[in-house]
């Protein structure tokens, strides 16, 4: 069982930065692949990136490739999603998410945990 909490989320201007924290308890996060999904008003769940369980492997959505980075610390049992440059379409709660399968995917219906989610909005 893993239980999963997110933090970080706020207000930011556009081009701004924000750090997303997803800290887990539970034994098996070490082994666990950890996706990151965003929800817009009014939209589907959408994949933003993914890092597998021992935090070598990371791919992530078009939209946000190149300005988001995921990471993630075993000792602290801690993923962190780092998001730059950001855009009003960024706008969305964020949730983490892992998998107990160490592998990465981009569908959310892979993953067995989820957090509670982070509002994060980027104003114009």
């Amino acid at each position: 069982q893993v239980q999963l909490e997110e933090s970080g989320g706020g207000l930011v201007q556009a081009g701004g930065s924000l750090r997303l924290s997803c800290a887990a308890s539970g034994r098996t996060f070490s082994s666990s692949a950890v996706g990151w999904f965003r929800q817009a008003p009014g939209k589907e769940r959408e994949f933003v990136g993914t890092i597998n369980w021992s935090g070598r492997i990371t791919y992530y959505a078009d939209s946000v490739k190149g300005r988001f980075t995921i990471s993630k610390d075993n000792a602290k049992n801690t993923v962190y999603l780092q998001m730059n440059s950001l855009k009003p379409e960024d706008t969305a709660v964020y949730y983490c998410a892992a998998r107990s399968g160490g592998t990465t995917s981009n569908s959310p219906s892979q993953y067995d945990y989820w957090g509670q989610g982070t509002q994060v909005t980027v104003s114009s």
